[in-house]
């Protein structure tokens, strides 16, 4: 039964994203008039908020039947999936469920026998690639929006082990160069202040990898007065974080000078116990990355002689010399675990992206091979385009000259 007033709160949220929202408003225009979706059934496993719970109201708009849930236990906002129930969307999602419980969610959803899906960090896949195959017998393909999701989809391609053709949305343009960078980065801070009601200014930030969301933690928290530290293990990344301004060392080094933590690198045991017993009383550790294993939780747990719960989203770990250490939100994202997630016009941008690779899919998906692909760039660049128009920017256009030019000839 419908919980109405929780489902009200939710269609308030989602009111208020999509008037911010004008690239998915255009595209939700365009699907009622093509239908793209008529006769489909699409399964999401993406953060379920305010955002996405418009992505699906997007989908369905194009005559899909949209099945949704979660891709991580604590990210659900359980009155946005409360709203969508009303609308009647198939949901299986709750906020703070345990591990089998949302493994559980998962199946829920995946039992539809989709067409099509959308996944976020590759849980779908995982179970449709596993004892759960008998889902995919109606699969044409789908999409995949974060690093981490992609490297678990290009290892499988190398194994031979992919059984059905993916999008990968996260190398998009108009995804990692502004999704990643400008919405992790708000965002990940933007909770972090939140959470702590601390200062950022004159902390020593330690940021563990410089990926595109690494990138774009170390500019923000640099920009609110931070002293940025860099952690990484490309030399390459390494050398870009110096010549950008930042600090780079060892998180060997980092650990004992670090006020806050903030690990994104899509890698387990990035921070562990030998890093742990150099930290000073009161150090924060968060992570941005899309699962709980980049800050090792049992080596904390285990030299802590004291564990508790200080505030909302953060445990205080005491050791045995007295100091405390203060993990945000378990470990997991922390932009969505204690956060709102990414600003709506970031994620306008993104699910743009995914809902026209979900309609490539449904268009060629049948002549496609079991890989991963990129997204088609008149896909990325009509995203872009309609974006600079929707802030009303218009850009340069070559002449035929000039194209001739670039082409290496000169024309007639």
């Amino acid at each position: 039964m419908t919980n109405q007033s929780l489902a009200a709160a939710g269609r308030d949220k989602i009111n208020w994203v999509q008037g911010y929202m004008p690239l998915l408003n255009h595209i939700k225009e365009e699907f009622e008039r093509t239908q793209p979706f008529a006769g489909l059934r699409i399964a999401t496993s993406i953060h379920l908020e305010a955002k996405t719970a418009y992505l699906a109201q997007v989908l369905k708009a194009g005559g899909a039947e949209v099945h949704v849930t979660g891709c991580n236990p604590l990210s659900t906002q359980d009155d946005v999936a409360e709203a969508l129930r009303a609308e009647g969307f198939d949901v299986h999602a709750k906020h703070g469920v345990s591990n089998q419980e949302y493994e559980q969610h998962l199946l829920d959803t995946l039992a539809c026998h989709p067409h099509l899906m959308i996944d976020d960090g590759g849980d779908f896949t995982l179970l449709l690639h596993g004892p759960h195959a008998e889902y995919a017998d109606c699969l044409i393909g789908g999409c995949e929006e974060t690093t981490t999701g992609i490297h678990r989809l290009k290892a499988r391609q190398v194994a031979g082990q992919l059984h059905f053709p993916m999008i990968n949305v996260n190398d998009a343009n108009c995804k990692h160069l502004f999704d990643n960078r400008y919405g992790t980065g708000q965002s990940t801070l933007t909770a972090i202040m939140a959470v702590t009601n601390l200062i950022i200014a004159s902390k020593n930030v330690v940021i563990a990898g410089y990926g595109w969301c690494g990138r774009g933690c170390a500019m923000r928290a640099q920009g609110m007065g931070a002293h940025v530290i860099v952690t990484e293990i490309d030399p390459i990344k390494a050398l870009e974080a110096s010549m950008d301004g930042f600090t780079v060392m060892p998180m060997d080094e980092a650990a004992a000078i670090g006020d806050l933590f903030i690990t994104l690198t899509g890698c387990k045991d990035v921070i562990t116990r030998r890093h742990l017993e150099k930290m000073k009383n009161g150090a924060i550790l968060s992570n941005s990355g899309h699962f709980d294993v980049e800050i090792n939780k049992e080596d904390l747990e285990a030299m802590a002689v004291r564990v508790w719960q200080r505030k909302p989203d953060i445990m205080g770990y005491e050791l045995p010399d007295g100091r405390i250490l203060n993990l945000l939100a378990e470990g997991r994202l922390v932009n969505l675990a204690a956060g709102m997630g990414h600003p709506a016009e970031i994620m306008d941008m993104s699910f743009a992206i995914q809902a026209k690779s979900l309609e490539y899919l449904a268009q060629n998906g049948s002549k496609l091979d079991r890989q991963v692909y990129a997204v088609p760039s008149d896909i990325d660049n009509a995203v872009a385009r309609l974006k600079l128009a929707s802030s009303g920017m218009t850009i340069d256009k070559l002449s035929t000259e000039q194209e001739a030019y670039l082409a290496g000839f000169t024309a007639e």
